[in-house]
C-alpha cells in the first residue's frame, strides 16, 4: 500500500504534468493570460490554483520580441505573501524611456502607424484622456513617468482614432474584476500590428525574480496592458473595478477617475452574457472614442 509521502508525490508529479500541458496549449493558441492565483507554495498538495485566461492576441508571428529593457533595479522587493501584497514601489530602472521599440507583430486589426520609437518624454508625468463609451463617460489618468512607452503607444493609437467604435469584448466578474477593451475584432485577438517590453511593475523584478510568478493586488482604479507574454503588449487593455490577484506581469499604466469607476460598477453589474462570471458583457460596451485632453 503506497504511504502518504508517496501519494503526495505522485500527486505532486500530476499536478507538474497538468500545469505543463496548459502552459503548452496557452502558447500555441497565442492566448493573453491574466493569471489570477490563490497560492501558498504551488506544489504543495491541496493548494488551489485559480487561472483566469483572456483571450487577446493577433494571429501573425509566434514569436514574442524581446524585452527593451536594458537593466533591471540591483535589487527586487520581498515576494508578495500568499494573501497578495500590492504593486511594489517604483523604482526607475536606468534609461526609462530611453528606447521605446515596437517591433512589428503579426497584421493590424485596423489600419494604423506604429508609434514613434527610441527616446520618449516622461514629462508631464501624468497624461490626462478621456474614454467615451455607450455605457457612459470613463476618465483616465496615463501614468507617463512610470510607463511612458506603453502612454507613448496608447496616445499613438487613440489619436488615430484606433480605439474609435471598437468593443469592450470581455467582462470578469469572479476574483478577477476587470472590463477588457482594445480590439477592434471583438474577439479577444486583434492588436495593432506591432508589439512592445512591458515596463511597470515587471521591470521593479529582475527577469528571474521568482516574485514575477507570486500574486499581487492590482487596485481598483487600475488602467493596465493586456499581454500574452513578457514583450507582447499591443492594443489590449483592461480596466480593474475592484481590487483583482494577478502576477506582476501586466503594465500599469494609469488610473481611473470617480467617474469612470461609476461607469464600470454599472456595466459590472448587468453581469457577463449568459450568466457567466467570464466573457462578453451581458450589455454590449462600445468605446465611442478615447482623446487626449
Amino acid at each position: 500500500m503506497p504511504t502518504n509521502e508517496q501519494r503526495r508525490a505522485t500527486a505532486k508529479r500530476k499536478l507538474e504534468r497538468q500545469m505543463e500541458r496548459r502552459e503548452a496549449q496557452a502558447k500555441r493558441r497565442r492566448l493573453l493570460t491574466i493569471g489570477g492565483s490563490a497560492l501558498g507554495a504551488v506544489l504543495v498538495i491541496g493548494a488551489v490554483v485559480a487561472t483566469v485566461v483572456v483571450t487577446n492576441r493577433d494571429s501573425g508571428s509566434t514569436t514574442a520580441s524581446a524585452s527593451t529593457e536594458t537593466t533591471e533595479p540591483t535589487s527586487a522587493p520581498p515576494a508578495p505573501d500568499a494573501t497578495g501584497g500590492g504593486l511594489p514601489p517604483f523604482a526607475a530602472p536606468a534609461n526609462l524611456g530611453g528606447d521605446c521599440q515596437y517591433p512589428a507583430a503579426g497584421p493590424a486589426s485596423k489600419k494604423v502607424n506604429p508609434p514613434r520609437a527610441g527616446k520618449v518624454p516622461t514629462d508631464p508625468a501624468q497624461v490626462s484622456a478621456s474614454m467615451s463609451t455607450t455605457e457612459g463617460n470613463v476618465g483616465l489618468q496615463l501614468d507617463n513617468a512610470k510607463a511612458p512607452c506603453t502612454v507613448n503607444s496608447f496616445a499613438s493609437l487613440a489619436q488615430q482614432g484606433y480605439f474609435n467604435d471598437t468593443p469592450c469584448h470581455r467582462l470578469t466578474t469572479g476574483g478577477l474584476a476587470v472590463l477588457q477593451c482594445g480590439d477592434p475584432t471583438g474577439k479577444g485577438t486583434g492588436g495593432p500590428g506591432y508589439e512592445f517590453a512591458n515596463e511597470y511593475p515587471t521591470n521593479q523584478y529582475r527577469p528571474d525574480d521568482p516574485a514575477l510568478q507570486s500574486p499581487v493586488i492590482y487596485p481598483r482604479g487600475t488602467l493596465a496592458m493586456a499581454n500574452a507574454g513578457p514583450g507582447t503588449n499591443g492594443s489590449q487593455f483592461f480596466l480593474v473595478y475592484k481590487d483583482s490577484q494577478l502576477p506582476p506581469n501586466y503594465t500599469a499604466f494609469g488610473t481611473i477617475d470617480p467617474t469612470g469607476l461609476a461607469t464600470l460598477d454599472k456595466i459590472a453589474a448587468a453581469g457577463v452574457a449568459g450568466g457567466a462570471g467570464d466573457g462578453a458583457p451581458a450589455k454590449p460596451v462600445q468605446i465611442k472614442t478615447i482623446a487626449l485632453d
